[in-house]
């Protein structure tokens, strides 16, 4: 029969099925007769022969049983019949469907959210063109780099962009970013748009073609270019401009310089760097008009630009790594800035160019939450297990409950697989609805996830649109899900004995020790695994209260932070921006309530740095690596850190007088200066922006935190800003003051804006940066905390339904005792004694297993170690209580047991 024929005869054996039922009745009616009349033949009655063929072919309606049963169409119409019975019994227990499907969906959707970050952090590819082609250009290796690196990317100057750009036949095409901040209005408060700079064949590369209007070619990234137009993604378009149909045209105020819009992107692509997206991309030849101050497009030691190739086609990236060694020598030795220093020279024209693959792009959260995320995965792996063990008891408790249901079955002749089916659709169907609902509740908790590891300032972008892999994922664990808690009762009930349908006495069926066994190891595996999520819950919220508690040689609340945009606009020359700093700060110090206010280059725990190498002037001692940080006078005070000796900046440190410095304990003692440094001298070495200089130490304070909180105390020089030649156009002030926060803002707006309304201007308090700073650490004791308290929980419950259980089923058992003579305590120290030994062997297999686990999130501690035995006593001692709260109530109902009513149980 061909498919086609089969599926009309199976569709109509569905859907007329009394119509199928009477032809299938008239074709064996006719087969019956024919038999019969050739019985006839042979000289038998009519009667004797319609026996006679009954007896050879069997009973009709095992016949008509059979037939049904060869099409495909019987274990669909069986399907349906088990799924309607399922529901029927799923509606019968709404208490334990609910319990079922949240658990499930809890730990699906927790699974599945953190797998759709991991998915889009480490695995989705960019959305252009053949992306595996794209690879990275960078530096092979960075030792001897000098200068000032922008980003956290591996990246290089303009001169060797240029350089590459105009003499390589590697690559079918390169092309060069940087990721940038652009003010989109003039006046008020900073109103930022997520920029890019661009070269001219930045989309060209990508394969990005324009969704209305046109992108950049290489006639708009030429020297001197000004501002020839901006390119602005589909999401920047609807947002800021309505979604205009006619945007291409319309201008943009970037920097206070008026652009137009010239092409609009596709709304899938949001740029090379996962987790930014981008508003405006503007030409690279437009830094050196958008950032008037700092243009660095001459600037050798200025290390900003991304650079991306496509491979062409055939070609590999060690062909590729090949010729860049080849071509490495001449580019370093054509784009070696004048500036760079001598010692370091040598360095330089030692790098060698190489690739890395760029086809997923390049992310700093790959780089930081990569190890957290896959941690997280797997704490939310062992919450799906704890709570697929809680629905195999909770399963096998119906499964023994609807034994005699099972027997009879058996004994009417139902196949045991037929049993195991049964079972097996309730499995499936839980596992499809907790799976359902669980894809809802990871979309809400991965935009959560992806807003935790976001700031305010620095919103975070990922693509999460379900794809194949994680709809793959999902359906994975559902799967997995239902075989877990669904195929130990279904094996349960075929195993079942038909005899025991006719059994009277309930307490023989319960009796069964494998299936009490087999749910006592179900519940020491939820404690264990319980064991596990405490256990290291406990260690980052350990972590965390060991980071905020810390010594930081500084006030972390009570200082606002203010970001001042002051020269963009204003024009002030470099000669008069010191004096424009001092008297705004005085101003600002003169506020009712404000304590001190102080300038900072760097501000502490913002992950900014500056290093040099530093000498006692006229010693032989080795160099010592210090930070440096740039301040005013104030900043101390405002920062709430303790001068120890000598003084602060004053009037006096201008550009003209003798450069200054006021140096911390570290720098004191690992140079070796004694009790009494003050008047000392260092020097530190040349810079490609500054010569080697030496400045006199004129003051000594506490060692402070510098760029994060896990650091050790290290050597810091502070330089006084007013001595700057050229002063940035911008400043970052804090200020201490005793007046409520919100009022200080309101102050400073109103000061600042009286001095100009051209000044731009943000404020958050710096306790903010510090938490900020903390974010993976708050990230992973937040979701492993509450992955720990929903673990606890399912295993209390598993222990209490089990302890319930063994209540029921030694009842007789509990009334003979009591009829006996035993007291109270006797009946409560039995019960209690089998949740102690359950309770003991899962702690020491969840101990086993913390220990060794912990090991994986060694570095993620701080503070304590994978064995802390404070933690560990602390894990045993909590799980300790709730699991034996869950078996109190359980073990005071064995107490009310009427001895008179336990020796009638049947």
């Amino acid at each position: 029969m061909s498919l086609l024929r089969s599926m009309m005869v199976g569709l109509r054996s569905l859907f007329r099925k009394e119509r199928v039922g009477q032809e299938l009745d008239e074709e064996l009616s006719g087969f019956l007769e024919m038999a019969a009349e050739e019985k006839m033949k042979e000289g038998m009655s009519r009667e004797d022969a319609l026996r006679a063929v009954r007896l050879e072919r069997g009973n009709l309606e095992v016949t008509k049983e059979v037939v049904r049963t060869v099409g495909w169409e019987f274990f669909v119409e069986t399907l349906w019949k088990d799924l309607y019975h399922t529901v029927r019994l799923l509606r019968r227990s709404p208490i334990f469907t609910s319990v079922a499907i949240l658990s499930l969906a809890l730990g699906i959707g927790a699974n599945t959210a953190i797998f759709q970050l991991i998915d889009a952090v480490r695995l989705r590819s960019l959305p252009v063109k053949e992306p595996s082609q794209l690879v990275t250009v960078q530096l092979a290796d960075k030792t001897g780099i000098r200068g000032h690196q922008t980003t956290g990317y591996s990246v290089l100057t303009n001169a060797i962009w240029e350089k590459l750009r105009d003499n390589q036949d590697i690559f079918s095409g390169v092309a060069a970013w940087d990721s940038n901040n652009f003010g989109l209005t003039p006046g008020g408060e900073v109103r930022l748009a997520q920029g890019l700079f661009v070269s001219g064949d930045f989309f060209r590369v990508l394969g990005v073609q324009p969704l209305m209007g046109r992108v950049f070619t290489a006639a708009d990234d030429r020297r001197g270019c000004g501002l020839p137009g901006a390119v602005i993604s589909y999401a920047f378009w609807q947002r800021e401009l309505g979604g205009d149909p006619a945007p291409i045209g319309r201008k943009l105020t970037l920097n206070d310089y008026p652009t137009e819009i010239i092409g609009v992107t596709p709304p899938g692509f949001f740029g090379v760097e996962v987790g930014s997206s981008y508003d405006v991309a503007v030409p690279i030849c437009s830094q050196a008009i958008l950032w008037s101050e700092g243009a660095w497009l001459d600037e050798g030691s200025v290390w900003w630009l991304n650079v991306v190739g496509r491979l062409k086609p055939g070609a590999t990236r060690e062909q590729a790594n090949s010729q860049l060694a080849v071509i490495s020598p001449q580019i370093f030795q054509a784009t070696l800035p004048s500036n760079y220093p001598a010692v370091n020279v040598k360095d330089y024209l030692k790098f060698k160019l190489t690739t890395v693959p760029a086809g997923s792009g390049v992310s700093w959260l790959r780089n930081e939450y990569s190890d957290s995320l896959s941690l997280l995965l797997g704490t939310a792996g062992l919450v799906l297990l704890i709570a697929c063990a809680n629905l195999a008891n909770l399963m096998l408790a119906r499964a023994t409950a609807r034994t005699q249901e099972f027997s009879v079955r058996l004994a009417l002749g139902a196949p045991r697989s037929r049993l195991i089916r049964q079972l097996m659709t309730e499995s499936v169907l839980l596992a499809l609805l907790g799976g359902a609902l669980g894809m809802f509740l990871a979309r809400n908790l991965s935009q959560f996830l992806v807003a935790s590891l976001g700031t305010e300032g620095d919103p975070l972008f990922l693509d999460l649109r379900p794809e194949w892999r994680v709809l793959a994922f999902t359906l994975g664990l559902a799967t997995l899900t239902c075989l877990l808690f669904g195929l130990a009762p279904g094996l349960r009930a075929s195993r079942i004995s038909p005899s025991e349908a006719f059994r009277t006495n309930s307490r023989t069926v319960a009796s069964d020790r494998r299936q009490f066994g087999l749910r006592q190891l179900l519940v020491v595996s939820q404690v264990a695994l319980s064991f596990v999520l405490v256990f290291g819950a406990l260690l980052f919220a350990g972590s965390l209260r060991n980071l905020l508690t810390i010594g930081t040689g500084f006030l972390q609340q009570g200082v606002l932070v203010t970001d001042l945009d002051l020269f963009r606009r204003l024009n002030v020359p470099y000669g008069g921006r010191a004096a424009f700093k001092r008297d705004l700060l005085e101003r600002v110090r003169a506020l009712p309530g404000v304590v001190s206010a102080g300038e900072v280059e760097i501000l502490p725990l913002s992950g900014g740095s500056t290093s040099n190498a530093v000498w006692i002037e006229g010693s032989n001692r080795t160099r010592l690596e210090s930070r440096f940080n740039s301040i005013s006078g104030g900043y101390f005070k405002a920062m709430g850190i303790a001068l120890l000796a000598g003084r602060d900046f004053n009037d006096a440190d201008t550009v003209s007088s003798r450069k200054a410095a006021i140096v911390n304990r570290s720098f004191v003692r690992n140079l070796g200066l004694g009790s009494n440094p003050v008047g000392r001298t260092f020097r530190r070495e040349a810079t490609p922006t500054e010569p080697e200089r030496s400045f006199e130490i004129v003051g000594v304070v506490a060692d402070t935190k510098y760029s994060t909180l896990r650091e050790e105390f290290s050597p810091i020089a502070f330089l006084c800003a007013a001595q700057d030649a050229q002063p940035d156009p911008s400043a970052e002030v804090v200020i201490r003051s005793t007046a409520p926060m919100s009022e200080t803002v309101s102050d400073v707006r109103s000061l600042v804006a009286q001095v100009s309304p051209l000044i731009t201007i943000g404020f958050h308090p710096f306790e903010t940066t510090v938490l900020e700073s903390l974010m993976r650490e708050r990230l992973m004791a937040r979701l492993s905390g509450f992955f720990g308290l929903l673990a606890t929980l399912m295993a209390a419950l598993g222990l209490y339904g089990v302890m319930s259980y063994l209540v029921a089923r030694r009842t007789n058992e509990i009334g003979i005792r009591m009829a006996l003579g035993a007291q109270r305590r006797d009946v409560l120290f039995l019960v209690l004694r089998n949740a102690a030994l359950l309770l003991a062997s899962g702690l020491v297999v969840g101990a086993v297993l913390s220990v060794a686990l912990a090991q994986t999130a060694r570095a993620m501690l701080f503070g304590l170690k994978p064995t802390d035995p404070v933690v560990l006593l602390a894990t045993v001692g909590g799980l300790a209580v709730i699991a034996l709260m869950a078996s109190l109530l359980p073990a005071l109902r064995a107490l009310s047991v009427d001895p008179l009513v336990a020796l009638r149980y049947e």
